[in-house]
């Protein structure tokens, strides 16, 4: 596809819109928009833009779609799979200034924000309030939440409360054409039409830029309890998972965390741990609720389904700081990863009770090409992060193995019934492995799809799938 660069003309119709401070092109003040949290890649945009308002976007994307100019649109640029990279330069327009929580509607139970909100700041206003918005991905500190969105980011806690998909009611979006439009309606139920809204979910950026969500909430658990269990392997934790679910027994967290990736924490982070000879994995579980009798019922319940499988102690968390320490370790295993090696993370998800036969897998893999990997997860919905760490690879077969290995990996799980992404999305960097998921005819139908919506192909180009021959 064929695309236009930004001219001297186009760019004063851009600082007309966004105005000359909140529009950079000089080297200094876009490289930081060249790049996210996907290992090293880099891409700069010609131009990045700063919208305040829908109508600026609006007025932006009208002006790209004139003259066939690529736009990139970006969140805070925390996203794992390239989906924010300017690959054909172009416009960034950039979220960060549309960041207000327009308003918490406690009658109804929604709240109503815009993309740039950080997904954390929504969390904790909705809670002063006595409310829970329980999409918690392990970037929520820094995310926003239209990246969310774009996305269909999880976490934890959507192993009992569902994923982005059951808590965004309505999104206001701005389309290729530069028209404005709203996808659904705030109602808990609809059933009229297509429902745009779950399609934009998750479309990266593709078919439009979301410009405000509305977002279902519900009331907060008053109380929680945290366990940690520990396993002689990686299979045994992996094979306890699925049998807590089929006790009757649901979590409203279960994490997977293998020794290596605590290792990491420990040297890297300083965060006080002691690692017992002949432990390999641990599992951290999580239950809340409002009556503190009925969660130590359950977590008794959990505990035996645990002893039944292998389990070698339980540590139960007394305390908030023990809890937030427990927690902290999950948090900080793929931020101290990145941060201390080079890497290639992947987001595999499979029916939870073939988590056994994935890390087994994995390891399998790994072994032959001669990576180590560092796996961890939501392991309650069968999302497990693998962490390919470069140590024992020579950089000719970093650069040239390493790829067959990957795709072994994806075989495998879907293989086991899984799918390429579980949360973190295709983007640039996945988008190869599609076609062992999807047959030429799912492909034609997205590719069909990404036409009605971007017929001059210019909104993420280059995201998801490859252009059609």
């Amino acid at each position: 596809m064929e695309f236009t660069p930004i001219n001297q003309d186009i760019l004063k119709q851009i600082i007309s819109i966004t105005g000359e401070e909140r529009t950079f092109y000089k080297q200094e003040d876009i490289e930081r928009y060249s790049h996210d949290e996907t290992e090293d890649l880099i891409f700069h945009p010609e131009v990045v833009a700063l919208p305040e308002s829908a109508e600026e976007v609006s007025a932006l994307v009208e002006l790209c779609n004139e003259h066939q100019i690529p736009i990139t649109p970006r969140g805070a640029g925390t996203g794992l799979s390239g989906g924010a990279l300017p690959i054909h330069g172009g416009l960034v327009i950039c979220m960060e200034r549309m960041n207000k929580l327009i308003e918490i509607d406690e009658r109804n139970l929604q709240a109503t924000l815009e993309p740039g909100v950080i997904t954390e700041n929504l969390i904790d206003a909705v809670a002063e309030k006595g409310l829970l918005y329980p999409v918690d991905p392990a970037s929520k500190g820094s995310c926003f939440i239209g990246g969310n969105v774009a996305h269909g980011s999880g976490g934890p806690q959507v192993v009992k409360y569902g994923t982005i998909r059951e808590y965004i009611l309505n999104l206001e979006v701005v389309l290729p054409s530069g028209e404005i439009i709203w996808t659904g309606a705030n109602t808990l139920k609809f059933s009229s039409g297509y429902n745009l809204t779950q399609l934009m979910i998750g479309s990266e950026g593709t078919l439009g830029i979301v410009t405000k969500v509305v977002v279902k909430l519900i009331p907060k658990p008053k109380e929680n309890i945290l366990m940690l269990a520990s396993f002689k392997s990686n299979e045994a934790a992996c094979e306890a998972v699925s049998r807590i679910f089929m006790a009757g027994q649901t979590p409203s967290s279960l994490e997977f965390m293998e020794r290596k990736g605590v290792e990491w924490v420990i040297k890297y982070d300083q965060i006080a741990f002691t690692l017992v000879d002949g432990i390999e994995a641990f599992l951290l579980i999580e239950v809340n609720g409002d009556s503190m009798d009925e969660l130590f019922l359950q977590c008794e319940q959990i505990n035996i389904v645990l002893e039944e499988n292998d389990c070698q102690d339980v540590l139960l968390a007394d305390t908030s700081a023990q809890k937030e320490a427990l927690w902290n370790m999950r948090r900080t295993m793929a931020v101290s990863v990145k941060s201390n090696s080079v890497y290639k993370e992947e987001d595999t998800v499979v029916p939870r009770a073939e988590l056994p036969k994935l890390i087994k897998g994995i390891k399998e893999i790994g072994a032959r090409y001669g990576f180590e990997s560092v796996c961890y997860g939501h392991a309650g919905d069968g999302n497990l992060h693998v962490n390919i760490i470069k140590e024992n690879m020579s950089d000719e077969d970093w650069n040239h193995k390493l790829d067959d290995g990957i795709k072994e990996i994806f075989e495998l799980t879907v293989n086991l019934g899984g799918t390429l992404s579980g949360e973190h999305g295709i983007g640039y960097v996945q988008k190869d492995y599609m076609p062992l998921k999807f047959n030429a005819t799912h492909i034609a139908l997205m590719h069909g799809i990404k036409n009605v919506f971007d017929p001059k192909g210019i909104m993420n180009p280059g995201k998801m799938f490859n252009s059609p021959a």
